[in-house]
């Protein structure tokens, strides 16, 4: 049986057939941080400061290392976010009892409150987008967000550095 070129993923005359991905996504990721950026506003929250509080719980963070690389900031420019979230007794930081160089991370009750109120509010402004999907397409899209989002980071590392 012949192959014809979209089934190798290409036009006939050997362009792709759709996009790259980050030709599709980054316009979408920019207008979804343009929409949210009202709703952190009117929250008083930093798109750093909301990805702050949406990686920490109960459950404490070890160090603000370990929480920087989970949100993808410098370590030393998250300084200053959680300063600012800590004065506002959204978060917790205290000494680590098994390394007191360490600093433990974790949400306060009105740091949940916050976070959960300004989700809240982003995920209703996601839903009138979503809704332009069918419903089989919006759930495929959200299952496949999901897992490229906890794929490896998808980026090669730089020489030198460890891989995971």
């Amino acid at each position: 049986m012949a192959e014809n070129a979209s089934d190798r993923g290409t036009t006939s005359g050997g362009r792709p057939a759709r996009p790259d991905l980050a030709a599709m996504i980054v316009p979408l990721g920019r207008a979804l941080m343009a929409a949210e950026q009202p709703v952190l506003d009117a929250h008083g929250l930093t798109m750093w400061a909301y990805s702050v509080l949406l990686h920490l719980d109960e459950t404490p963070i070890r160090t603000q290392a370990a929480l920087a690389e989970a949100i993808r900031a410098d370590k030393t420019r998250i300084i200053a976010v959680l300063d600012d979230l800590e004065e506002r007794e959204l978060i917790r930081r205290q000494p680590d009892p098994g390394d007191r160089r360490a600093r433990l991370l974790s949400l306060t009750s009105e740091g949940r409150r916050l976070r959960d109120a300004a989700q809240a509010a982003i995920q209703q402004g996601e839903e009138r987008l979503l809704a332009q999907l069918p419903a089989a397409d919006r759930n495929g899209f959200l299952r496949g967000l999901q897992a490229l989002s906890t794929l490896p980071e998808l980026m090669p590392r730089k020489p030198g550095r460890e891989t995971r």
